[in-house]
């Protein structure tokens, strides 16, 4: 069994989504329109945000990182996919390529999810401290709030690297299929030829820490900030007070239910068909409906992509 257990030359394949061309065809090209909406959203909302100078504050500061990390999120996961649709045969990849897939997929994705808690944290700051705003939210903190959520995410997504170039596989398993179209920690777990409950149980701690931890931020965050705007007399002023919050609101709802329906469910409570989809709601149609949500939700970034747009076709007409 020593010999089997030989992880340098373990190939895996995706799970194909249909054996029918032309359906193959109709997802690839599905997904590559997903893919480039989502490249053009978030690059616009980035480039926006960089390009307009009132709109230099720390929401969308944290915004513009926010659309940056969907950019690279997006590239670490379409990308393979995408070439596995369009060819002809089953592309394999090996289990070195896995693990950087998975770190760079949890780096990614860890990130956004840290992100939307400091979010959360410069809402209530704005609506409940807002004389302690500019001091506590200074420059200085902000990009070390983004570092420290980076830094965080990258010692996790090298944990789940490590765990996976660690898992017990055997060579002469000719069935190493991955039940998903991309190297999802779970997903390749199942292919493992020994004990994995050390790995099963590091990955639901990194899930916990990544997703839950967040989410409990966030939800205390807000339980301050309701019971701020309720505390507002006038209905135009818990108006204004509630519209800075509530494409945050949309978007944390989305990315976290997603999560939590792969990461903190037990794997026997669905199907592997019902993982595929979530699986592509999370990695294909959010990063797309993330910049959507924002801009046109949020009347500053509409009114700047409004007079941005102007600009260019003003120029285009001289």
């Amino acid at each position: 069994m020593e010999s089997e257990n030989q992880t340098g030359i373990i190939q895996f394949h995706f799970h194909a989504f249909t054996t029918l061309p032309e359906m193959r065809l109709l997802i690839f090209w599905a997904f590559l329109i997903l893919y480039l909406l989502s490249l053009l959203g978030n690059a616009a909302v980035a480039f926006i945000i960089y390009s307009t100078h009132s709109l230099h504050t720390p929401m969308y500061f944290f915004l513009a990182n926010l659309a940056v990390l969907e950019i690279a999120y997006s590239c670490t996961i379409a990308p393979p996919t995408l070439a596995n649709l369009a060819s002809a045969r089953q592309v394999s990849i090996s289990l070195a390529g896995c693990g950087t897939q998975m770190f760079f997929f949890t780096f990614f994705g860890g990130s956004d999810c840290v992100l939307l808690a400091i979010m959360a944290y410069d809402r209530y700051m704005a609506i409940c401290h807002p004389l302690n705003y500019a001091i506590v939210m200074s420059w200085k903190v902000c990009v070390s709030l983004v570092a420290a959520a980076l830094t965080m995410s990258c010692l996790f997504g090298f944990q789940l690297s490590v765990l996976i170039l660690t898992l017990p596989f055997c060579v002469s398993n000719s069935n190493n299929e991955i039940n998903k179209f991309f190297c999802d920690f779970s997903a390749v777990m199942k292919l493992a030829c020994g004990d994995t409950y050390a790995h099963q149980i590091a990955l639901f701690i990194i899930s916990v820490i990544v997703l839950t931890v967040p989410f409990l931020l966030i939800c205390i965050s807000y339980g301050f900030i309701v019971m701020a705007i309720l505390r507002i007399h006038s209905a135009e002023g818990r108006q204004r007070a509630f519209s800075t919050c509530s494409s945050h609101l949309m978007v944390v709802l989305l990315q976290y239910g997603c999560g939590s329906l792969i990461y903190l469910r037990p794997s026997s409570s669905y199907s592997p068909e019902e993982g595929q989809v979530v699986s592509v709601v999370y990695t294909f149609i959010t990063p797309v409906l993330n910049p959507l949500i924002y801009s046109m939700r949020n009347k500053e970034l509409k009114d700047a992509l409004g007079r941005t747009l102007k600009r260019k076709v003003m120029s285009q007409k001289k």
